[in-house]
């Protein structure tokens, strides 16, 4: 009986045992039949944040859904590499991708605790499988899925690689992907700089970012760094002294912030930003790892940035002052209340204030107290004193023709207790001394500089503010340049026949422009003047219309549109004379283009913002100087010949057409329209043309220096009247000559002149060979063998009408059409 008992319980074992087994061999197959492959892991490219750098490697900004930085598994310190162990799998290294002994434990704790959340007892290996290949579902089917995962990948890749893959793909909060960037975006720091309580910090956060947040959860997270120092320590990795150095130390982060990382270049990061998109797609650009090296001159942006808003604000403060932007009860906690409004984040060092007391002689205004990193309102409370001599300037706001109203008598007749307004120190280098009341301008501008030889962009400023407005007043305003067009007009004529000395009338003209339409009679800017026969250098110098267009129509709109394209200007003008006085709309990129071909000799460049474009690998795939140097390969230098790298740039104007041009913008600058930039920048050879719409609705002024060309814009955003003496000449202009002055500083390099020019004394008004003693003589530049060799006479001219002197002028065969 005994033993049939036995034999039927062994039986019985047998058939159980053979059951459960069938039973876990088809949970295993169910669980294992739709698995993800583990195969796609050797091909793991995580999303990679795109990084654009300056010139000189400075960081400008960076673009990402994931923000990630991909290290290998030897860069990281091995200080790192131990936080995390003792903090998430201490057994890492010794375990099979399953760790028994955790699962047991896990396993002992969910049942003492049966209503909590359960809790695990994963792997990194076992994490590896859910983050990559599995969902985070709290499913027991999940689980063993993720354990057949995690052993066949301990199977089929190191340690190493593993922890590589951990590492690079665990979200860390606040945007971070990858122990790289999180380093970076927590403390400011590279991996290798990290101490041990910023690196146990990082292995903290893994586990639920939210619930150690360094601000909101202050004392969770530093409870569970301390517990992670104690591990270290336990676990080898950390000498006891050190560690308890470090959990000694408070939680302390220094949040980096997003965004443009160099000041002002918010425009010029955005308009890179668009380019990659429009290249290489959303994907590639938000998670393709890119590094793009850029022009971008941090110095310059830095001076092109004051220089603009310098220039817009002294023109919106000569309209007078439109009044406060707000205003606030002070009796209580106005720092709170100013924090609250939606203020621009770019205007540094302009802040946003309340004024606190009005007195006679001044106000005290009360400032938007500073934001705390975790972006909470600092408590202290600060106030500046703005004196009536830096207010004296608002007065009532009068319409854009007419002058502002009087001056106010005190500040009261300005503001009251409770204004919200807007001051900045006087000197940013000393923002404890004076300060000044500001008002944000109406008008809108923009300003660009380029290298000519190149065509590379240094500096972009699109407006007044990128918080304000992300439209890019530089790049993409398409505007009429006006007068600063006629330049390419002459250009045409010079490289056609035409020299400086030729003569012009300078004479109403009338233009039928067909059928049915009113017969166009364009006027000069002072509009009932005229001033007859005069060369083609007055005509640039002081910006004739009506000889402009009497060249135009003696050329043809043909060659003049031709031109416009040679030049990057227009892709299609309009075959219309009134297109060669600037009616076109263009951006000021491309006509800060077209003045680099005067600066450069003559030869075609192509705008670009972008240097070099690296994949994640480092690998070039992009770059904008696309010659070859074969020779530059050479390992060692052994006597051969110097690389020459040719010059591939298209020659389309003639050299000395070019230097022609140069010179008489230079004339604009000395005696011309533009002479306010000779008085700004005293010594410093300079070229340059205004340009100025009807009614005044857009002024231009785009100029350059033999090594940098920068052009200016400055009008509303809808186009509207900016007052009669709103003209290139004193509103763009000056916005040039003081980025000039301080990009260039002390540097006055002439302009280089091409072989084969000649300079010959000329009467300034009559073109003519001067003759010794005469006034009114300059230096007029001359292709070689057109000098003037006859001081009795000049293109399109005779001495007399009887041949003998006697009689007057006549005109001949000039070409220049019908004499008024």
């Amino acid at each position: 009986m005994l033993l049939g008992l036995l034999g039927w319980a062994f039986a019985a074992g047998v058939v159980v045992f053979l059951g459960g087994s069938a039973a876990a061999g088809y949970l295993l197959w169910h669980a294992s039949r739709d698995l993800p492959s583990y195969e796609s892991l050797a091909q793991y490219e995580p999303p990679v944040m795109t990084r654009i750098h300056a010139h000189d490697g400075a960081l400008i900004a960076e673009y990402a859904r994931e923000r990630r930085i991909f290290v290998p598994i030897n860069t990281i310190p091995k200080l790192v590499i131990n936080a995390f162990l003792s903090a998430e799998d201490k057994r890492f290294y010794d375990h099979g991708g399953l760790d028994f002994l955790g699962i047991a434990r896990a396993l002992y704790k969910n049942l003492q605790n049966p209503g909590r959340r359960p809790e695990g007892a994963s792997t990194i290996t076992q994490q590896v499988a859910k983050n990559f290949l599995l969902s985070s579902e709290q499913k027991y089917e999940r689980k063993l899925k993720e354990a057949i995962l995690a052993i066949r990948i301990e199977r089929a890749y190191s340690k190493d690689k593993i922890l590589e893959l951990y590492l690079n793909e665990i979200y860390f909060g606040i945007g971070s992907y990858g122990v790289a960037a999180a380093a970076l975006n927590y403390f400011n720091k590279e991996l290798k700089d990290l101490e041990p309580e910023e690196a146990a910090y990082l292995a903290a956060l893994p586990k639920a970012p939210n619930n150690y947040h360094p601000f909101r959860k202050t004392r969770e997270a530093t409870a569970r760094r301390n517990w992670i120092l104690e591990e270290m320590a336990q676990n080898g990795y950390l000498a006891r002294q050190a560690a308890d150095e470090a959990k000694a130390r408070p939680l302390h982060v220094n949040i980096r912030p997003f965004g443009a990382h160099i000041f002002a270049a918010e425009f010029f990061a955005e308009e890179v930003r668009r380019s990659l998109l429009a290249r290489y797609g959303e994907d590639k650009l938000y998670g393709g790892g890119l590094s793009v090296r850029t022009t971008l001159d941090p110095g310059l942006q830095r001076y092109a940035r004051k220089a603009l808003i310098d220039g817009l604000v002294a023109f919106d403060r000569d309209r007078g002052w439109r009044g406060p932007v707000d205003r606030i009860e002070v009796t209580g906690d106005w720092g709170a209340m100013l924090a609250a409004m939606d203020a621009p984040s770019d205007l540094q060092p302009w802040r946003l204030g309340v004024v606190l007391e009005a007195h006679r002689t001044k106000i005290v205004v009360g400032l938007e107290p500073e934001r705390e990193q975790d972006g909470g309102i600092g408590k202290t409370r600060e106030a500046v004193e703005v004196s009536f001599n830096e207010m004296k300037w608002a007065g009532p706001f009068k319409a854009t023709d007419r002058p502002k109203g009087p001056a106010p008598k005190q500040p009261s007749d300005l503001v009251a207790v409770g204004d919200v307004i807007y001051v900045a120190p006087k000197d940013p280098e000393k923002p404890t001394e004076a300060w000044s009341l500001m008002q944000i301008p109406e008008v809108g501008g923009g300003l660009v500089a380029m290298d000519p030889h190149t065509g590379r962009v240094l500096a972009v400023v699109g407006g007044f503010s990128f918080a304000i407005s992300q439209f890019d007043r530089a790049v993409q305003a398409r505007r009429q340049p006006g007068s600063s067009f006629k330049p390419l007009v002459y250009a045409a004529a010079l490289d056609n026949g035409y020299k400086p000395t030729s003569i012009v009338l300078d004479a109403p003209i009338e233009i039928e422009q067909g059928p049915g339409k009113e017969i166009w009679r364009p006027e000069n800017y002072n509009k009932d003047k005229s001033y007859g026969p005069s060369t083609l250098r007055i005509g640039v110098e002081k910006s004739r219309n009506q000889m402009t267009v009497r060249l135009a129509q003696d050329m043809g709109m043909p060659l003049i549109i031709e031109y416009s394209k040679r030049f990057g200007v227009y892709d299609d003008l309009l075959p219309v004379l009134a297109m060669s006085l600037g009616a076109g709309e263009t951006t000021l990129l491309k006509m800060a283009a077209a003045y680099a071909v005067f600066a450069n000799g003559g030869r075609q460049v192509k705008p670009t913002l972008i240097d070099r474009i690296q994949d994640r690998w480092g690998r070039t795939v992009w770059r904008h100087d696309g010659r070859e140097c074969a020779g530059c390969r050479a390992e060692a230098w052994q006597g051969q010949e110097e690389p020459e790298i040719p010059d591939d740039r298209k020659q389309i104007l003639d050299p000395h057409t070019a230097f022609q041009m140069t010179s008489i913008l230079e004339g604009v600058v000395q005696r011309g329209t533009a002479t306010i930039v000779k008085q700004m920048v005293p010594g410093t050879p300079l070229a340059g043309k205004t340009g100025t719409t009807n009614e005044s609705k857009d002024t231009w002024f785009v100029g350059y220096s033999p090594d940098l060309v920068v052009g200016v814009y400055v009008g509303f955003d809808t186009p509207k009247p900016m007052g009669k003496s709103a003209t290139g000449g004193q509103v763009s202009a000056p916005v040039f000559a003081n980025f000039m002055k301080i990009a260039l500083g002390d540097k006055k390099v002439p302009f280089r002149s091409p072989p084969g020019i000649r300079t010959v004394p000329v009467n300034r008004f009559t073109g003519l060979r001067a003759a010794p003693g005469e006034k009114d003589v300059i230096w007029e530049v001359f292709k070689p063998f057109e000098e003037p060799d006859d001081p009795n006479s000049f293109l399109g001219y005779e001495t007399s009408s009887y041949g003998d002197g006697s009689g007057p002028p006549r005109n001949v065969s000039s070409g220049f059409g019908n004499v008024y």
